[in-house]
């Protein structure tokens, strides 16, 4: 077969460093265009990118010859260079490290793209530590509990 062809679709988790509620509304949709940009320019395809103070979701088709770790990597080096620049906040934001993926199906498309999308609603009734623990125990992703938040609750 001459050519590649794949559908690879990808949810990243991520949180701001010590979770802290840094991500602040008047300039949360900035970062978040920002960092669909990246992505973009990456040749992958940003399907929604949302989140809430302490944490963002990343929903994207990823082509198979990207790697998803340099992806991320570049995704969040370049968004806290671009957050500290702006001067938002008085000291400097940097990201938690890691991160967690999940994989679906073109099928699924839809139900992860609202979910990503109605995140203020999601966390009105759940903590980001809970929602990350249910993807982890969903997806059957063994994890030790001692690294998995760079602060405890």
């Amino acid at each position: 077969m001459p050519g590649t062809y794949s559908q690879i679709y990808i949810q990243v988790i991520f949180a701001v460093k010590g979770r802290e509620n840094l991500l602040r509304k008047p300039w949360r949709d900035e970062v978040f265009k920002y960092m669909s940009g990246i992505i973009d320019s990456k040749n992958q395809k940003a399907i929604i990118v949302n989140g809430v103070a302490d944490h963002v979701h990343l929903f994207v088709g990823l082509k198979p010859a990207m790697c998803l770790s340099d992806l991320v990597r570049d995704v969040k080096n370049n968004a806290s260079k671009y957050i500290n620049e702006q001067h938002w906040l008085p000291g400097k934001f940097a990201w938690q490290e890691g991160y967690g993926a999940f994989s679906y199906a073109h099928s699924q498309l839809d139900a992860v793209y609202q979910y990503v999308l109605n995140q203020e609603e999601h966390h009105r009734t759940r903590t980001f530590q809970e929602e990350y623990r249910t993807f982890l125990k969903k997806f059957a992703v063994d994890y030790n509990e001692t690294f998995l938040f760079d602060w405890m609750e």
